[in-house]
């Protein structure tokens, strides 16, 4: 019993000996601190899992596609002669014009016009592992990525040719902290992705392109413009020497190249030559001969390999007037396409790379041109040439807004970027804001017809200080001490085609002005208007605050020709960038300004004012081709203007002083005459000659003999009869007279 007491005895004491205590606590400890890690290793990979594959989602996306033709933009037209059965497809469209940064310099150069020496230096000294990983070595990628946690450490580099042209191409470029760790994680997916995609040689094609080989002064990309610049040769002439000097000075071109430091050149020229002996692909031989040849610097871009569409490119000297519109054009789209200010844009356009095809007609650009600058399209006979001052612009374009030419001045052009005058310049339209503003809306509204009857008389408004006032005063010839009205009664028609002032305020004072001022701004994209011209003065005789852009006014007249659409108004048609992706093209969308029996009625009454001997445009009236058109004459003869509609165009002329003051009529042709001198011939010889191939009467429009007595569909009873058209919703009653 004795001894079974000292053994529980000596249980007891070996239960609670401190130690015990102490280990099993340790133990205790240990084992949940490593449980913790555990968990927060499994979560800390769990997180990073999630966060690296949302990575790959979202950022696997480059394509290569050629995706840097130049530091070149150009300007295109379409070859009015290709045939596309029979002719090579780069006869497609002919060159117009190039834009370059003189101090931005990038050629393409196929993969095949590269010589081998060329690329092994480049692979060789970068990436001597290119042709066996799969856009990443990771060895190298994995020392670069510790580095961004060691900011005393010198940077060092640990991507792949593959990330380096997905670097150029991207500007992802960010280098320590969160924002290089997020971007070294794009690039490995993004280069692994890529190799799935293209092949080494497509890789290798483009990277050679994007590569940075820049001096401290200029902006020299791709090996053709360092060729080109370094040497004056072209790529495919280059030595191993040479490429070695290239490709030496890769990792910071801004010290190692040979203009700027030529002794850093020929280290790093020793170190690529190096690596290309160690890889065997040069001889020893080879390696000493390149090492010690000296090398023979041009540093200047005198020597360009450069073609386009098999023509040299060269000093083009000044932009036409209308490569000014187009590249205005082509900087509000790019703009508009990246979100971006104006000046942001035209930098962009600038430094090159983007396609622009044109809507030019080249061949009526030069002739209208020419005509512009023959004073005899202008003046009388007696006129002495040293008075005439005058100014003009003109631009012509086709139904769906497609701007074929525009000419801002009558003389040569001696500068770039000053069209000012046709696409900014606001004039007074005169008379060629009554089909726009009063005619075209009433008629729409079934106001009139074309044989409805109008008193030529004025309306009274109220002017400041309340009073009632008669208004407007007509400008044609009728006995003064009548206000120049004539109180006569006159058909619709018989109002246009003599472009009296009476009836379109009339019918304004129907509408409103405010009607008219909104149907013009929202309907003709008249954006010239401002809210002090919703007034009578303005909507109803082109008495504008500020004035209209001839742009805008003929602009507004394709409704007259195309069935009442109205199409934006464009110098170009698209607009690719450097990697052949399209950031604007012109669709057929349109606006239905007025219906397409009203567009009709309206071609048919403006052809009075050409081929009527009273009309204010018989001047106009061509040989062979239907036209419709109007004059516009503003308050003390500031400005001329006639819009003139032909089966195929509509074009406008307008004619005044760069500080307006009254023309003198006597010395110079009516405006009518003288846009048939600058377009007459060119419109005669347009494919359609009548109105009836184009713009066939819709069934919307009924043709049927008036009265010539009392306007009314005319009976058997009528002496007098004439042709009328008229809306089949909206016919006049028939005349019994």
């Amino acid at each position: 019993m004795e001894q079974k007491r000292r053994n529980k005895t000596k249980h007891r004491r070996r239960g609670t000996h401190p130690v015990v205590h102490v280990l099993k606590a340790m133990g205790t400890l240990l084992l949940s601190i490593f449980l913790i890690i555990i968990i927060t290793l499994s979560i800390f990979g769990t997180v990073l899992t999630i966060y690296v594959l949302n990575f790959a989602d979202t950022t696997t996306d480059i394509m290569l596609e050629k995706s840097v033709e130049s530091n070149i933009t150009r300007f295109l037209y379409d070859n009015p002669d290709y045939d596309e059965e029979t002719d090579d497809p780069k006869d497609k469209y002919v060159l117009y014009y190039t834009m370059r940064n003189e101090y931005r310099h990038q050629l393409w150069v196929d993969l095949d016009q590269i010589p081998q020496v060329v690329q092994d230096a480049f692979v060789y000294t970068e990436d001597e592992r290119f042709y066996a990983h799969d856009g990443v070595d990771f060895k190298s990628t994995f020392a670069a990525f510790v580095n961004v946690f060691l900011p005393n450490r010198a940077s060092r580099g640990g991507s792949t040719i593959t990330q380096q042209t997905i670097k150029n191409l991207t500007g992802d470029d960010a280098r320590s902290g969160v924002q290089g760790i997020e971007r070294k994680i794009r690039e490995v997916f993004r280069s692994i992705n890529v190799e799935k995609t293209y092949t080494k040689e497509d890789i290798l094609e483009i990277y050679l392109n994007v590569v940075p080989q820049n001096t401290q002064h200029d902006d020299i990309v791709g090996v053709q413009s360092a060729a080109n610049f370094y040497f004056g040769k072209d790529v495919s002439e280059l030595d191993l020497a040479e490429a070695a000097c290239l490709a030496g000075m890769n990792n910071a071109p801004g010290l190692n190249n040979p203009i700027d430091n030529i002794e850093n050149n020929n280290i790093r020229r020793q170190h690529c030559l190096e690596r290309m002996l160690i890889n065997g692909a040069i001889s020893s031989e080879e390696y000493n001969e390149a090492l010690n040849e000296p090398l023979e610097l041009a540093g200047n871009f005198d020597y360009s390999s450069e073609t386009i569409y098999d023509g040299e490119l060269e000093d083009q000297g000044i932009t036409d007037w209308y490569l000014d519109a187009a590249i205005e054009e082509a900087e509000e789209r790019i703009a508009d396409d990246k979100g971006i200010e104006i000046k942001e844009a035209r930098e962009l356009l600038y430094n090159g790379g983007y396609t622009v095809y044109t809507n030019v007609d080249i061949d009526m650009q030069h002739k209208v041109e020419k005509k512009m600058q023959d004073a005899s399209n202008f003046t009388t006979w007696y006129m002495d040439p040293e008075d005439d001052t005058l100014w003009s612009g003109f631009v012509c374009m086709d139904y769906n807004g497609n701007v074929q030419c525009v000419v801002g001045g009558r003389n040569e052009k001696t500068e770039s970027r000053n069209l000012y005058l046709v696409t900014h310049a606001k004039r007074q339209p005169g008379s060629c804001m009554k089909p726009i503003g009063s005619y075209a809306p009433a008629l729409d509204q079934d106001l009139m017809t074309m044989t409805s009857y109008f008193n030529d008389s004025p309306i009274e408004i109220e002017v400041e200080g309340g009073k009632k006032e008669k208004w407007p005063v007509n400008y044609s010839e009728f006995d003064a001490s009548q206000g120049n009205w004539s109180y006569k009664d006159l058909f619709t028609y018989q109002m246009l085609l003599k472009s009296l002032n009476t009836m379109p305020a009339q019918l304004v004072k129907q509408m409103t002005p405010a009607y008219s001022y909104n149907f013009m701004k929202s309907k003709l994209d008249v954006t010239s208007l401002n809210e002090n011209d919703c007034d009578w003065s303005a909507v109803t005789v082109g008495g504008m605050d500020e004035g209209i852009t001839l742009e805008e006014l003929v602009g507004a007249y394709m409704i007259f020709g195309n069935g009442g659409k109205k199409y934006d108004v464009s110098y170009i048609y698209k607009i690719e960038d450097a990697a052949g992706k399209v950031l604007y093209e012109k669709t057929d969308g349109y606006k239905q300004a007025i219906a397409d029996s009203t567009a009709y009625i309206m071609n048919r009454m403006m052809q009075y004012v050409i081929n009527d001997k009273e009309g204010t445009g018989r001047y106009a009236k061509l040989k062979k081709t239907d036209l419709v058109g109007k004059t516009g004459t503003s308050s003390s003869w500031n400005d001329l203007n006639f819009v003139g509609c032909t089966p195929d165009y509509v074009s406008g002329i307008w004619i005044g002083y760069e500080n307006p003051e009254t023309i003198p009529t006597n010395d110079y042709q009516n405006i009518g005459e003288i846009w048939k001198n600058i377009f007459g011939d060119i419109a005669d010889s347009e494919e359609h000659k009548s109105f009836d191939d184009t713009f066939p009467m819709p069934d919307t429009v009924v043709k049927l003999n008036f009265c010539t007595t009392s306007g009314l569909i005319a009976t058997d009873r009528c002496g007098s009869q004439q042709v009328g058209y008229f809306k089949a919703s909206n016919v006049p009653g028939y005349c019994y007279h």
